[in-house]
């Protein structure tokens, strides 16, 4: 009997889990048409079941007004249960909130760390976000090694504004600093961003 209930929580969870999967796309079809109210029908339900995507594309839509009425709290609201789970977009989106004091009160500490859990999955925007908090010494110890760090991982992972902040961080650096900042990078990216200074 125990065998035909654990067959049964494992079948209900993987037909759960394709109908969550449909539902969510059937929103993103919809917002990509410019169908928000679909998009909220599809979405709302996964959320509050703990969906992460589903959770992200909420803030997406409270924070860019998209069907919704603008709001910024729900916008973080959301994006925070989605950023516990380990989502990379919205974790580096709640940074951006908390850098900017949108929706919950500037923290540039909690902003930094936000964009670090994200960059540390090799998020580039993340990356490049952590970098400029390096530069100006926004929540961490300002430090342009770090800040050319971070922006040489956003600009490889296809970050282009990564890419111009690490030459802009460069010539403030010595080439010996440049040099430190390059091998600490590569060491992050072949690490798995294990090993991220």
């Amino acid at each position: 009997m125990k065998a035909i209930f654990a067959i049964l929580v494992i079948a209900t969870g993987l037909v759960f889990g394709e109908a969550a999967r449909a539902d969510f796309q059937d929103g993103m079809d919809a917002a990509d048409n410019g169908e928000y109210a679909i998009a909220l029908r599809e979405w709302r339900p996964l959320a509050k079941r703990g969906h992460a995507r589903a959770q992200f594309a909420l803030g997406a839509m409270y924070a860019f007004g998209n069907g919704v009425e603008q709001d910024y709290k729900a916008a973080a609201k959301w994006y925070l249960k989605a950023a516990e789970q380990g989502l990379a977009t919205a974790q580096n989106s709640l940074g951006r909130m908390y850098e900017n004091g949108e929706g919950v009160m500037q923290d540039y500490r909690e902003a930094a760390k936000w964009y670090r859990k994200s960059a540390e999955q090799g998020f580039a925007s993340a990356a490049t976000n952590l970098g400029s908090m390096h530069f100006k010494g926004l929540g961490v110890l300002k430090n342009n090694m770090r800040a050319h760090m971070w922006s040489d991982i956003g600009g490889a992972n296809g970050d282009e504004r990564g890419a111009k902040n690490r030459e802009t961080f460069a010539s403030k650096m010595s080439p010996h600093e440049i040099g430190m900042s390059q091998l600490m990078a590569e060491l992050c990216m072949t690490s798995d961003y294990k090993e991220c200074y």
